[in-house]
């Protein structure tokens, strides 16, 4: 603990905790691959029990999945990129969790910013690609930030329940969206709410050409990584953690409440934003109708499935990529409906929210190390 004077009065001081250096844990990583792998296995169950009603095999199909999705070079990138704005959304839903926040408005932002991206990357064909991408990006994110900004400041000051403005928002952006394509950004001779291609120096480069993977996937991958340190790490890392557990003790105790509230809310806006953007720039190079599969809300089942941890959002995005990716052309060589993993993906986010028991061995690992770090 350090004593500081508060900067708002002056008047009286309060207690600030010091972040503590939390190492890797043992006994914390087995509760999370518990509490992910669970889910997974009796959404599997549920999806055998779909197939063997149906007439197939599930091993059969389940090992055609994995064929599909990581048998070769090839389709391990359609994997890959098929879970790079999961990466996104399901980082900017942990973020805003582990912050005391349940922002449901990522889908919001990560629209938002696809558009922004592609406005500013149909103008910048003068630029160098570097920085026609970094205006891209820049762009995403501030859109994103936009979208959050007016929940968030509902949530600090007024106290209204962001699950719902977060939501009602969504609908509110999708509505600006689609009116701001129509209206101002349509591409000549488009029947559709579409915006022209963006120009070829604002396009993500490939990481494994023909492949759609991109440098985007690499992006996202740092930001988890430097999440996992910065939540460890730091103090206004160890701050979100402490708000996001208990709230009341944080603010009796001097802690920044409200600065974490909004900081978890813009942060993660911006996350939300900058997978937009690349969602733009690596994949779909404009915006259009139909631009967000559903991102924004896969993103918050992985984040729950995870418990806000950064190797299990890897792991989760990674996992939802792949059905994604395998189950249509698994479809397209076995006569089963391709409902089938809207099933299991369902199924997943059902159970992401589910509090599993951990077995009593990993708790009482848990115990002995907390009693010898305090020792």
């Amino acid at each position: 603990m350090t004593e500081q004077q508060t900067p708002d009065t002056g008047a009286h001081t309060s207690y600030v905790p010091t972040p503590v250096r939390r190492g890797f844990s043992w006994s914390a990583a087995g509760e999370s691959a518990w509490r992910i792998a669970v889910p997974v296995v009796i959404a599997l169950l549920v999806g055998a029990v779909a197939l063997l009603f149906g007439g197939a095999n599930p091993l059969e199909i389940y090992g055609m999945l994995a064929q599909e999705a990581f048998g070769d070079a090839a389709r391990l990138n359609a994997t890959l990129t098929a879970a790079t704005p999961l990466l996104f959304t399901g980082l900017a839903a942990a973020i805003a969790f582990r912050g005391g926040v349940f922002n449901v408005g990522v889908e919001g932002s990560f629209g938002f910013a696809g558009l922004a991206a592609a406005v500013v990357g149909v103008n910048v064909g003068g630029l160098s690609p570097v920085l026609a991408v970094t205006a891209c990006l820049l762009a995403g994110m501030i859109a994103g930030v936009l979208v959050a900004l007016i929940p968030a400041l509902l949530r600090t000051w007024l106290g209204v329940d962001e699950v719902v403005s977060t939501l009602m928002f969504n609908f509110i952006v999708t509505g600006v969206t689609a009116w701001l394509v129509q209206s101002f950004f349509l591409a000549p001779g488009q029947a559709n709410s579409a915006t022209e291609y963006v120009a070829p120096a604002a396009e993500l480069p490939a990481l494994a050409p023909p492949g759609q993977l991109n440098a985007g996937f690499v992006i996202a991958v740092v930001l988890i990584v430097f999440y996992g340190f910065w939540i460890k790490r730091t103090k206004l890392g160890f701050e979100f953690d402490a708000v996001g557990k208990a709230p009341r003790f944080s603010l009796a105790q001097g802690l920044r409440v409200r600065t974490v509230l909004m900081s978890a809310m813009l942060i993660s806006g911006a996350i939300g934003g900058l997978g937009g953007a690349v969602h733009t720039l690596g994949v779909v190079h404009r915006f259009s109708v139909g631009f967000s599969a559903s991102f924004g809300f896969t993103g918050i089942a992985i984040a729950l499935l995870a418990r806000f941890n950064p190797v299990g959002v890897i792991i989760g995005a990674v996992a939802f990529g792949a059905l994604a990716a395998a189950g249509a052309t698994v479809q397209l060589f076995v006569n089963i409906p391709i409902q089938l993993i809207s099933i299991l993906q369902g199924t997943v986010m059902l159970l992401a929210v589910a509090q599993f028991a951990v077995p009593r061995l990993l708790k009482r690992r848990r115990a002995e190390k907390n009693t010898e770090v305090a020792a």
